[in-house]
């Protein structure tokens, strides 16, 4: 399990100000969940991946992952950013191979996993292409793909479809199900998209402007039955779903002021 408590992160900001960016966070992911963090920008959302990831040092609280703290980047967490950050002058398959590289893992066993994982988010045909011969989809599944390479025990999701037009980002939440149901991987995701919240997580938390708390959780099955019935309209058309979102938007905008968030 990853559990998180009582974490609080003040920064220093202009003229020595104070900053209080998270304040009093608990939560725990356990195996298998799909934890959907949602709020405006400068809620925390970020700085609360980054603090999971190992980037960012708590100012209170702590935060353990199979009962050892976090202190600092480790192969157990895969993070994949909302700007996707390949190598270009490596080929798709090698980029999907770093980290296995960079832990040791002999050319031949890291190709093999590179090419298994390219197949599981539908990138077979292009492990010989480079990262600037790719849509901005495809680019974010070599991400994804590349940050499942180390078996990590939870995979941070940074608003990775924040960049994506409509189309394609429904492709991608579609892929992203796809890939948490036949790995049961556990993933921390930062969104604005109340949509895509309700849609993807086992567990969405949503959380108000700075300092970041927690001020709503909500434990949901519409990812399941997305796996099941793969008929996500039906799903959006629900009313259970359009009653959620409503509530959700009208917490958002209105019991905290909220601002900028878009289904």
């Amino acid at each position: 399990m990853l559990q998180i408590s009582n974490a609080s992160v003040f920064f220093e900001g202009r003229q020595g100000k104070e900053i209080h960016a998270l304040d009093r966070v608990n939560l725990d992911i356990d195996e298998g969940d799909f934890v959907v963090a949602l709020g405006a920008s400068g809620c925390g959302k970020s700085t609360l991946l980054n603090a999971i990831a190992g980037f960012l040092p708590l100012t209170e609280g702590t935060i353990t992952l199979n009962g050892s703290p976090i202190s600092r980047p480790g192969a157990d967490r895969g993070v994949v950013f909302q700007k996707d950050t390949l190598l270009p002058w490596l080929t798709v398959l090698d980029n999907v191979a770093l980290g296995l590289r960079f832990g040791g893992v002999s050319r031949r066993e890291r190709r093999e996993k590179a090419a298994e994982l390219l197949g599981l988010v539908g990138l077979a045909d292009f492990a010989r292409s480079f990262p600037q011969e790719l849509s901005g989809g495809m680019r974010q599944r070599v991400g994804i793909a590349r940050a499942l390479a180390t078996e990590p025990d939870i995979l941070l999701m940074d608003e990775p479809f924040g960049a994506l037009d409509s189309l394609t980002r429904e492709q991608m939440q579609e892929l992203l199900i796809s890939v948490w149901h036949r790995t049961g991987k556990r993933i921390f995701f930062i969104t604005h998209s109340i949509e895509e919240a309700l849609l993807l997580g086992t567990k969405v938390i949503v959380m108000s402007p700075r300092p970041g708390r927690v001020v709503a959780r909500y434990d949901l099955d519409f990812v399941r039955r997305f796996t099941e019935t793969q008929d996500v309209r039906s799903i959006h058309l629900s009313v259970e779903f359009s009653n959620l979102r409503e509530e959700i938007r009208e917490l958002l905008h209105t019991d905290h002021h909220f601002a900028g968030v878009a289904a």
